[in-house]
């Protein structure tokens, strides 16, 4: 957009466009120069794009239990830890508190039952949920580089300990674009109590345009800011207005042809017009029947907050929502997973929260026809260490050397295990699995080569999952 101060009967541009209710400045440039072909294909950057590959999957939930889920007292069944509580042994741990030799046992405290015709085991923290283990492959021996939650969030979400590289939400929109002109490709929904450690960083476009980066949308009320049109303005003056304007801008853009950036933001702002209209219809559950609320847990005020975001993911799912990331835990106390004191009562209260409205989730998204195409990824940025932190209490310090992650849906086999961690959980010792192999697996579903998909950056063609050769998790794959 340009830079210059055109004078509107005294006022300048920006005045004019504020007064005028039109903060959408150049919103329809992107569509009238794409009806004459002067952008070409950078017009819109999220213009579908055809996979490369062979894509079993058209979309992603991503389900992040932030604060880090311990996967012995979930997911990662420990008989051999039974009746070990309180016991000193020599193990090796690394968490927030540093590098310890030894440690007192905390043993799981929920008790596991064998679930479906895999006879997978899950403790009692998920007894809705245990009940499609058969549509899940769980991944028991992830690793990851920290077991610091802020550089680990940032490995989780965009494969780099360091801020400034784009999410996978945004590699997914970059490699493939988004079906739906009228909403984002990428969006995030957070919890109710905020956001977690290093906030946008989490869903940022990096060092790509931010026509990339993720929309963070409100299950409540107006699903972002600034939706409806100022008091006294109608859609038809708003589109006149834009459509003036664009003539102005389109000006500025001609002696810039090779600024890419300039079409990415003009089509940002042209998705922002678009979402007045079709944004508030997607988030609207009104439309869904009481089955269907209740399925997800609307009925219940424990599950009612992640219930709807749940619910949301799939209804975001069907209008071609690329990636959707929906935020279990925010802050930075026991409104996350971060069990550092008493492990019963958080995740008692967590799970509680989740599991109905996840099992709702897989069945009704199964029931459509929509778990075929639509993969489901559950997991926090790390796990959870065999032995206590403190010298009393429950609390487990972070484990990032071994933990637990599930696959549903996307081409994805069900009721399978794959790796292990040693018979307390402290490390991965069958088949560890990078991160990276997670973000690999992802892509491939969705048709893109991990190895292949790059953007040219400081003279190097960066990738997801970095320089070296990434192979996707095969033994989950069907």
């Amino acid at each position: 957009m340009t830079n210059h101060m055109h004078n509107f009967c005294g006022r300048t541009r920006r005045e004019f466009l504020w007064e005028s209710g039109c903060g959408f400045g150049a919103a329809a440039l992107a569509s009238l120069l794409s009806a004459d072909g002067a952008l070409g294909a950078a017009a819109n950057p999220l213009a579908p794009k055809p996979a490369p590959g062979s894509a079993k999957a058209k979309s992603v939930i991503f389900l992040f239990m932030y604060g880090g889920p311990s996967h012995i007292d979930t997911f990662d069944y420990k008989p051999t830890m039974v009746g070990m509580d309180g016991k000193t042994i020599a193990v090796k741990t690394h968490g927030r508190g540093g590098h310890k030799n030894e440690g007192r046992i905390v043993e799981p405290r929920w008790k596991f039952k064998q679930y479906g015709q895999s006879g997978k085991w899950v403790s009692d923290l998920f007894p809705n949920l245990a009940h499609s283990v058969d549509d899940i492959a769980f991944m028991h021996s992830m690793t990851a580089e920290s077991p610091i939650h802020g550089s680990a969030m940032l490995m989780m979400n965009s494969g780099k300990l360091q801020s400034g590289s784009p999410s996978i939400g945004s590699w997914v929109n970059y490699g493939l674009g988004s079906v739906n002109e009228n909403m984002p490709g990428y969006v995030v929904m957070l919890d109710h109590t905020g956001g977690p450690i290093s906030g946008a960083k989490n869903w940022s476009s990096g060092y790509m345009p931010a026509t990339y980066a993720g929309t963070v949308f409100r299950p409540d009320g107006s699903p972002i800011n600034d939706l409806k049109l100022p008091e006294g303005t109608t859609r038809p003056l708003q589109r006149d207005l834009l459509d003036t304007l664009a003539k102005l801008n389109e000006r500025h853009r001609q002696p810039r042809l090779d600024q890419a950036d300039l079409a990415s933001r003009i089509s940002t702002y042209e998705l922002a017009y678009k979402m007045q209209q079709h944004a508030p219809e997607a988030v609207d559950l009104s439309q869904e029947t009481e089955h269907t609320k209740k399925l997800y847990g609307l009925d219940n005020e424990q599950t009612r907050q992640f219930g709807t975001r749940c619910l949301l993911a799939r209804r975001l799912v069907e209008r071609g929502v690329r990636f959707i990331q929906v935020y279990s835990g925010g802050s930075h106390n026991d409104d996350n997973w971060d069990a550092h004191g008493d492990l019963v009562s958080n995740h008692t209260k967590h799970a509680g929260a989740t599991d109905l409205p996840i099992a709702g989730l897989l069945k009704d998204l199964k029931q459509r026809g929509l778990l075929e195409e639509t993969l489901v990824v559950w997991g926090g940025e790390f796990g959870r260490q065999p032995t206590a932190e403190y010298d009393v209490g429950t609390g487990r310090d972070h484990n990032s050397m071994g933990f637990t992650m599930w696959m549903a849906g996307g081409g994805v086999k069900g009721g399978v295990s794959v790796g292990q961690t040693d018979e307390i959980g402290s490390v991965a010792v069958d088949q560890p699995m990078h991160v990276k192999r997670l973000h690999a697996t992802v892509l491939n579903q969705l048709g893109l080569d991990p190895n292949a998909l790059s953007y040219f950056f400081r003279g190097l063609d960066q990738k997801l999952v970095g320089v070296e050769h990434t192979e996707p998790i095969k033994e989950i794959i069907a």
